[in-house]
């Protein structure tokens, strides 16, 4: 009985020496602090709002074609019929291509924001590793939009001090 209440309190001292070596930072925090990250979302969203109107113009111009093939299909033949939907289904396809290439995972959008927005991620994440090893951490935990953190120490978030070591450099 001894011998288990020992090692059970072995277990716990470990346990807690461990918890000791991990720190939380806020990566959302930290992001937020670069001045270039918050010009490149910027970026990103007016770049975005140029091309959903694009997109949106030529959905319209679809519409506007099957409207006016409805207002005047009764009075044209089969063959103009089945011709003008199947104009109106290639522009339909067409608009629906230029949309994935736009806003898709392999997109145009996704480019530029993997253009803007990978160095910065480089480099935070360089910061975080690097105040990590200073600090002699085993371990960080994002905070950010983490639903299944129940709870963190105000001496265990080291957000500030990685934004103020991004800041040095």
């Amino acid at each position: 009985m001894k011998r288990l209440f020992l090692l059970a309190m072995f277990v716990l001292t470990v346990g807690t020496l461990s918890a000791q070596n991990c720190i939380i930072v806020n990566s959302e925090k930290v992001f937020k602090s670069i001045d270039a990250y918050n010009q490149a979302l910027t970026a990103l969203d007016e770049l975005a709002k140029q091309y959903q109107q694009d997109v949106d113009s030529r959905f319209g111009q679809v519409e506007q074609l099957y409207n006016t093939y409805m207002e005047e299909k009764a009075s044209l033949s089969q063959r103009a019929r089945q011709e003008r939907e199947e104009q109106i289904i290639a522009l339909e396809k067409e608009t629906n291509k230029y949309q994935e290439s736009i806003f898709g995972k392999e997109g145009t959008l996704m480019n530029k924001r993997k253009e803007l927005i990978e160095p910065i991620q480089k480099k935070v994440f360089a910061a975080i590793e690097v105040y990590a090893q200073k600090v002699n951490a085993a371990a960080v935990i994002d905070s950010a939009n983490n639903p299944t953190l129940l709870y963190k120490s105000a001496s265990a978030d080291h957000t500030q001090q990685v934004i103020d070591l991004l800041k040095q450099k």
